[in-house]
């Protein structure tokens, strides 16, 4: 019965997508019959549904936490559905399964309770137009569950082709959440998002046909002996590129990052937050399972990740510095982070059988991100339902007599920023000393450094949203005060969620070996680990140089870059060049301007070859073929007359055979009859066994230079074609 567990947790947020769908038209009839007025059907049914999908993932988690970790190689759950798409679908439940089913199910109970209030108090368009739209919350809430759904399907699912179903299910219901103002940032947004998320769908997909073709199997826990005895390096390492692609798109990875800065300040707060803190880890979990399956322990490999995590790790801390957009800050953030997490994937390869530092680092960084970036999208979207505005020079000082809005930002910023006694500084102690353990000469030294400037920057830019958004005044004293005098800024159910979601990450950070390493010992055999390691002293010197490092060079950036470069007049300015737009000056020309421009004038050239050598060769053709069945006719009657002549036999008739004989005998007899009779006068004097005989030659003569004709022979070859093609057809 457990099993069935992991099909309800995977198809009830689909039902409930429906029933939101269908109580929204009848609840707009009948309102009195409930005391939520305020609540349309479809945010009831989107509330209760999450709800009780986190209570069920709860109960499962507390059941089955202890056995996965005190056994954490071993499978918890299974189910198969068979019959569908031709592979059936199955799912399993493992300590890290278990681990992001949970964290999935809280991030969307909590932005379910925020919806409402976001919804109802967000009435103003976009800042990236100024068209008005009237976007429908209740069918945000239908999508929100759909994709719910979707994404419990892929971090349970067992095998890589159900993770691809429920993957690109996924791409298309969130893409709603980024259409959802409808204006023209949206919708352009979206469609960046769309296109990024098909097109590495596709490329996805065909890495594991291939795999399926080359290895016999997609099962997730079976890939790495399967991969172990299979001799074709290189081949394998282009299917893992192809899935590689797919999942590092819907991750975020450089150089497919592009729809992570536009989608996620169009998108409604609740969507952003599950966007960067729970769908981005569907494409980590692909790679981890990629890694994990095909390429444990192989260096080669784990250098491509290393190098696409290096430049992701910087390009979005750098653009995060840049932004004076608070969602596309906190966006830009996301790539940084995620960048650090590939870090961690790419050392578990360096490090072989002894990366224990790396397998955590890298866990529990995600499990970080989650949970740093449900809380900072979620007070964004407070800032936002309010002040109706997301530049930070507009927002400036919003904060500032906002208490609790301001600690629980304070939570995760000092989370995401590195600063110890919080749950990134963990995470990313743990992955600086994977990268120190490896060594590795000054390649690693220069990535150490790197890392190490990267956390810095993310001190930085984190630092200029909590003091323009919480201590410095806005330049409007009248909008100032319009801030101030909010005193009621959030109702009980978003203040539950922000509240609950900020303490549950402080007391995460507080407890790293009661809470945080646990949590990594359960997780770990996901990506080939069985033993725990070392116990890692956090709070040691050397340890905490490294965080202070990162302190230190972010205080620097802060106030040498951001406080003196990128501020004019004591206003925040846009100083990133245009021309590093990667989808403007790029993607978008390259994919709608130079490759149709570049196919089309290719099939032009091969079109006029081929009217070409059409109009040459079909004319010559015809004359060949003619002069050939000429010439092999007339070969055919010459070696008929001469070599092949028949000689006469000592008995042979001099006419014909015995058949034409017994005609031409039975012919002269009616001819004598006739001479004696109706003909006398005018008597015939034909020979018919002679003339018989002759017409008889002439016709298998004839015959016989047709049956050894080139057009005879090609008009046999194409009946039979025909035949073939009709059996194949009906059969």
């Amino acid at each position: 019965m457990s099993n069935v567990m992991l099909g309800v947790l995977v198809f009830y947020p689909f039902l409930g997508g429906i029933a939101a769908w269908a109580l929204h038209g009848w609840l707009s009839k009948e309102k009195g019959r409930f005391p939520f007025k305020a609540l349309s059907g479809s945010a009831l049914a989107a509330d209760f549904v999450a709800v009780t999908e986190f209570l069920l993932m709860l109960v499962l988690f507390i059941g089955h936490a202890s056995k996965a970790e005190s056994a954490p190689s071993g499978t918890l759950l299974t189910l198969a559905i068979p019959g569908i798409c031709g592979f059936g679908l199955h799912f399993t439940m493992d300590g890290f399964r278990l681990l992001y089913g949970l964290i999935a199910a809280l991030m969307w109970m909590m932005t379910a309770l925020l919806c409402p209030e976001y919804f109802s108090g967000h009435s103003h368009p976009s800042e990236e137009s100024a068209e008005e739209s009237e976007p429908s919350p209740d069918r945000f809430y239908v999508f929100f569950l759909l994709t719910l759904g979707a994404t419990m399907g892929v971090f349970l699912s067992e095998d890589l082709y159900t993770t691809f179903i429920f993957f690109e299910m996924m791409s298309f219901t969130s893409y709603v959440w980024v259409a959802h103002e409808e204006n023209n940032a949206a919708l352009r947004a979206a469609d960046t998002y769309l296109a990024v998320a098909v097109t590495g769908g596709l490329v996805m997909l065909m890495g594991i046909f291939g795999v399926w073709h080359e290895l016999g199997t997609l099962t997730i826990s079976e890939l790495p002996a399967a991969a172990a005895a299979y001799g074709n390096k290189p081949l394998l390492y282009t299917l893992g590129g192809c899935m590689l692609f797919g999942f590092g798109a819907k991750a975020g990875a450089f150089p497919l990052h592009i729809w992570l800065p536009k989608a996620h300040p169009v998108a409604p707060a609740p969507a952003s937050a599950l966007l960067s803190g729970i769908l981005t880890k569907t494409g980590i979990f692909g790679v981890l399972a990629v890694t994990s399956g095909l390429f444990l322990y192989d260096k080669q490999w784990g250098t491509l990740i290393l190098v696409i995590g290096a430049a992701t790790m910087f390009g979005g801390a750098l653009l995060a510095v840049f932004s004076i957009n608070l969602k596309r800050t906190l966006a830009c953030s996301s790539m940084s982070q995620i960048g650090f997490i590939l870090i961690g994937v790419g050392m578990q390869c360096m490090l072989g059988e002894e990366n224990a530092l790396a397998v955590h680092g890298t866990l529990l960084h995600m499990m970080n991100h989650s949970m740093i970036k449900l809380v900072l999208f979620m007070a964004a979207g407070v800032i936002y339902m309010n002040a109706h505005a997301l530049d930070l020079n507009v927002i400036r000082g919003y904060g500032r007599k906002k208490p609790l809005l301001k600690v629980i930002f304070l939570v995760g910023a000092l989370a995401i920023g590195g600063i110890p006694c919080f749950g990134g500084y963990i995470s990313k102690t743990l992955l600086h000393e994977s990268i120190l353990e490896y060594g590795g000469g000054w390649i690693f030294r220069a990535l150490e450094y790197l890392f190490l400037f990267s956390g810095g920057m993310t001190v930085a830019y984190m630092t200029k949203l909590f003091v323009s958004i919480f201590v410095e005044k806005n330049a409007d004293d009248s909008l100032q005060k319009q801030y101030d005098a909010q005193e009621t800024y959030m109702n009980p159910a978003s203040t539950f969620a922000l509240s609950g979601s900020a303490l549950i990450l402080l007391i995460w950070g507080l407890f790293p070996h009661t809470i945080m390493d646990k949590a990594a010992r359960i997780g770990q055999a996901f990506m080939g680990l069985e033993e725990f390691g070392e116990t890692v002293s956090y709070f040691s010197w050397k340890n905490l140089s490294g965080g202070l490092i990162s302190i230190g060079i972010g205080v620097i950036v802060y106030l040498f870059v951001i406080r003196k470069l990128l501020m004019k007049d004591h206003a925040y300015i846009n100083a990133w060049p245009t021309w590093l737009d990667l989808e403007e000056k790029l993607y978008r020309p390259l994919l709608l301007q130079v490759l149709p421009f570049i196919c089309g004038a290719v099939c032009h050239v091969l079109d006029v070859m081929t009217d070409t050598l059409t109009a040459i060769l079909i004319p010559v053709g015809h004359v060949l073929a003619r002069l050939l069945d000429s010439l092999t006719d007339l070969s055919v009657v010459g070696l008929r007359k001469t070599i092949y002549k028949d000689s006469p036999k000592p008995h042979e008739r001099a006419w014909g055979n015995a058949l034409t004989a017994a005609i031409g005998t039975a012919l002269n007899a009616v001819q004598a009859l006739a001479n004696r009779t109706w003909r006398r006068k005018n008597p015939g004097t034909v020979d018919y066994r002679r003339e018989v005989a002759l017409r008889y030659d002439v016709w298998r003569e004839s015959s016989t230079v047709i049956s050894r004709s080139l057009s005879y022979g090609l008009l046999l070859v194409i009946i039979g074609f025909t035949l073939t093609l009709v059996y194949i057809l009906w059969w």
